[in-house]
């Protein structure tokens, strides 16, 4: 199945997440990307974001009509490679990003992540994109999100060394954040944080 962006609108102002005691109990056990797509149906209806989950490109060979109203998509294949899972706009600038998750206590491993993808935020950070990805160590519960331009160095770094990342490099030069109710990841706080790294590098 495939879902599509809902729409929204509202007036704009970034809301802070609560903290993790806060947390609904109606939002344990989501994943990593219901969690995203919550946050960013929030965002949205707030008008403080627009943030989507990019469709998957697929084609459909084949499909079943059990009933007029009902149709089962039964053969399909993806037509490209995908590049990241979201893209929008927050506050004037373009955002790009990739989610993960991972049981690991200790690292993350690079083989989540694919050379078109790490071209696609080569490509994105040349055009000034704000580019990063939300990683969840679900056995921890601990977010961050990593800065895109770190990723690319270590990506190119495991051929010559470590095929993962390391948990204390991604507390050192990722940002943590936490799980609240409204939204349920207030993740754009952090977005904040990498602009202001891209402001004084300049």
């Amino acid at each position: 199945m495939i879902n599509y962006p809902n729409g929204g609108g509202g007036p704009s102002s970034i809301s802070k997440g609560n903290s993790t005691s806060a947390f609904s109990f109606s939002k344990r056990g989501m994943s990593l990307e219901q969690e995203i797509n919550d946050s960013n149906d929030y965002y949205l209806n707030k008008g403080i974001a627009v943030i989507h989950k990019k469709p998957t490109p697929i084609q459909i060979v084949n499909v079943d009509y059990p009933k007029r109203s009902r149709a089962v998509i039964k053969e399909a294949y993806f037509r490209q490679a995908s590049t990241t899972d979201y893209n929008g706009v927050y506050n004037g600038y373009y955002v790009d990003f990739e989610a993960k998750e991972t049981r690991n206590k200790t690292s993350f491993p690079l083989k989540n992540f694919h050379q078109h993808q790490i071209t696609h935020f080569e490509n994105c950070l040349a055009q000034k994109g704000i580019c990063f990805v939300i990683i969840k160590f679900t056995s921890l519960n601990r977010y961050f999100s990593y800065p895109a331009s770190r990723l690319i160095k270590k990506w190119y770094d495991q051929e010559t060394g470590r095929k993962s990342i390391k948990l204390d490099e991604v507390i050192n030069y990722g940002i943590e954040f936490y799980p609240g109710f409204r939204p349920t990841l207030p993740y754009l706080e952090t977005i904040n944080n990498l602009i202001q790294r891209i402001e004084y590098d300049k």
